[in-house]
């Protein structure tokens, strides 16, 4: 769990110079029929799979709630490419 907290807080922390492609934006190009790389759709696979580790290892409605909303910054704001870091691939 201690893993995961710093992650995210490395995740909310780090600063990028100019527009960045997000897993939001990768969700919106697929939806438009586009159709994703296969690095696209790991990095989607990946943070997926953290978004649920990350929420199923809350003990309670509060940080459940802050968690989400954390996760939701990150899927709008960091760059895809970070989640095919070996990271987010366990």
């Amino acid at each position: 769990m201690e893993q995961k907290q710093d992650i995210l807080s490395k995740l909310l922390s780090t600063k990028t110079s100019g527009l960045v492609t997000s897993i939001n934006d990768l969700r919106d190009k697929e939806f438009s029929g586009h159709k994703l790389s296969a690095e696209e759709r790991f990095a989607l696979s990946n943070f997926d799979r953290y978004r649920i580790n990350i929420l199923n290892s809350q003990e309670d409605e509060v940080k459940f709630h802050n968690q989400y909303r954390k996760l939701q910054v990150i899927a709008n704001l960091t760059d895809w490419h970070e989640f095919l870091k070996e990271d987010f691939s366990k």
